[in-house]
């Protein structure tokens, strides 16, 4: 490899908005996110309306329910 061309990698965290903190490697010191494996509906098996602020999903629902 190339000398003085790479970026440093050094210990980073990651923090979620919902307070939980990841420590890995990166080549910055501190990535915030939004959303993370503990607060994510698809992991935590809670209602997709966290994330679909706008109503999409109970839209499209009500859209092509079966009527019988």
């Amino acid at each position: 490899m190339k000398k003085g061309i790479h970026p440093k990698y050094v210990d980073s965290v990651i923090i979620c908005a919902c307070g939980a903190t990841y420590h890995t490697k990166s080549t910055k010191k501190e990535i915030k996110v939004e959303v993370c494996s503990n607060c994510h509906p698809f992991f935590t098996g809670e209602s997709q309306r966290f994330v679909d602020t706008a109503g999409r999903v109970e839209k499209f629902n009500k859209k092509y329910a079966r009527k019988n």
